[in-house]
């Protein structure tokens, strides 16, 4: 029936006065605002930089490779299982086993129970296929070894990069996961992101070795070249210090010098190791190397216990103090390549507001009118109920501060159209209802009734097709999803209570009046 209770009638007025007041919020200042929530621009409305990282998981797999081939050989041993011609090839672990070994070997990868290592972790092994040929084994890792390894580096690029980008003050950065070996990065705001591309290109992989006397390649000593790509030296692979050890890192200037320098200071377990280091190896130089560049090797004059110390290298101040955010947010897992790069301009984002905002307010005029003009005082109910449905969305876009894409006008605008179509089907049924039954409040009721099926259904196919775009979409067309969906219970909710309540307020006081629509 038509007939609204006190109560229903109290729960739509309080819901559709607590949407208005939190979509109020949008137009207030920063310090007048009731809650700290709004709508958040995207960058095709405010401008911006959007960047999409694509993480290469190749050194991550090869290290996982490496660390495992030194559990084999440690754990083999311990077990008195003779291995033999251990190597890395093509990602693949292969060694030879003797023959009555052999079982043995395979029976440790296939039982759950097996640990590579008392020390370490018990070992899984679905991580990891293991293939028996003629002469030897190969051990590779398996579909959801490499899947667990790539969200694991995934994960701690994710949180490096948000460090970084935190470190440098970025206006409401958006950093998302897309798949499980990209990053999205969208900064609002920022028009020039060649600094930001700087630092998320390195990897920070910041080690302390001792520059080698030999003079040549050999067992233990790797050859690295300098930052400034003209010399190089040969450095002893054993690694004094990494920059796990490293507490914080600031620019400074030195006194002494004048020189911009990177001062660090180290934790305990590293500040011990440092001092012992040096202690027993005055005269020699230090190399520090960053992503496999030597920037700088100091002679050590003197043992260094405090746990401090200073990165010199002909440091402008700038560039100190990107070494220091990127030696302070730490490494990263893996090399991340930026494949995928867009900026706006504010300029065309305000077009954008603009343009979006002229066609919400051009379809909305037109409908409105054509409402009005159809149906007439229901026509004006209808559109009373256009502007609260608005409302309402907005509301609750701003409860869950979402991001509003020229996309997600569309949305909007394709709410609008969707809500003022659930109501022409509902008026025509009424008419067909009034045409063979003489009680205005029944044939209004049945129109509401037997038009519901026919809502319901259009409602719920378009929530199914927003549903589809937001999973398989990514970045503006999700922006879409998330209004059209929001659009669609909103517009349910509008049309069955507030709509359905102004008709019934004012088909009960004119019951008895002719042709009323």
């Amino acid at each position: 029936m038509l007939y609204f209770s006190k109560l229903r009638i109290i729960l739509v007025t309080l819901t559709c006065l607590f949407f208005i007041f939190i979509a109020i919020n949008n137009l207030l200042s920063q310090n007048n605002r009731f809650i700290d929530k709004k709508i958040n621009l995207g960058l095709d409305l405010q401008g911006g930089s959007y960047l999409l990282l694509e993480i290469d998981n190749s050194p991550v797999i090869e290290q996982k490779l490496q660390n495992t081939s030194s559990l084999l050989r440690t754990y083999f041993k311990e077990k008195d299982i003779r291995i033999a011609n251990l190597s890395l090839i093509n990602n693949k672990i292969r060694f030879s086993v003797e023959e009555k070994f052999k079982q043995n070997v395979i029976k440790e990868f296939q039982d759950e129970k097996s640990q590579i290592n008392p020390y370490y972790p018990r070992f899984k092994s679905h991580q990891f296929d293991i293939i028996e040929n003629e002469s030897f084994l190969e051990i590779s890792l398996s579909k959801q070894g490499i899947v667990e390894l790539k969200n694991s580096s995934q994960d701690q690029a994710l949180e490096t990069v948000r460090r970084r980008i935190d470190e440098i003050g970025t206006n409401e950065p958006n950093i998302l996961k897309r798949g499980n070996d990209r990053i999205l990065v969208e900064l609002p705001g920022l028009d020039n992101p060649m600094r930001i591309k700087s630092l998320l290109g390195k990897t920070a992989n910041l080690t302390f070795q001792f520059i080698s006397n030999n003079d040549q390649d050999s067992f233990g000593v790797e050859k690295f070249q300098y930052e400034d790509g003209l010399d190089e030296d040969f450095v002893s692979k054993r690694i004094i210090l990494s920059g796990d050890n490293l507490l914080d890192a600031q620019p400074r200037m030195n006194n002494q010098t004048n020189e911009t320098v990177v001062s660090f200071s180290l934790d305990r377990v590293g500040a011990k190791r440092f001092g012992k280091a040096t202690s027993s190896n005055i005269g020699r130089k230090l190399a520090i190397i960053l992503d496999g560049k030597i920037i700088s090797a100091p002679v050590i004059r003197d043992t260094i216990a405090s746990g401090n110390g200073q990165i010199s290298g002909g440091f402008t101040f700038q560039s100190a103090t990107d070494l220091a955010l990127l030696l302070r947010s730490g490494a990263l897992p893996a090399p991340l390549n930026i494949i995928e790069e867009r900026t706006v301009g504010p300029e065309l984002g305000q077009d954008s507001i603009n343009a979006g905002m002229i066609a919400l307010i051009i379809g909305f005029i037109l409908v409105i009118i054509y409402i009005f003009f159809k149906y007439k005082i229901f026509g004006l109910i209808t559109n009373i109920t256009l502007i609260i449905n608005l409302i309402i969305l907005l509301g609750i876009l701003t409860l869950f501060e979402a991001t509003l894409t020229l996309p997600g006008i569309a949305g909007i605008i394709l709410t609008v159209g969707m809500a003022v179509d659930a109501n022409v089907l509902i008026f025509e049924r009424i008419k067909e209802e009034l045409k063979n039954e003489k009680n205005n409040i029944i044939a209004f009721d049945s129109g509401y009734s037997k038009s519901r099926t026919a809502i319901f259904d259009a409602n719920i196919t378009t929530l199914l097709a927003a549903i589809i775009l937001f999973f398989m979409g990514s970045g503006p067309i999700k922006g879409f999803s998330i209004t059209l969906g929001i659009g669609i219970f909103t517009t349910l909710f509008s049309v069955y209570f507030i709509a359905r309540l102004f008709t019934a307020i004012y088909v009960s006081k004119n019951k008895d009046k002719e042709a009323m629509i």
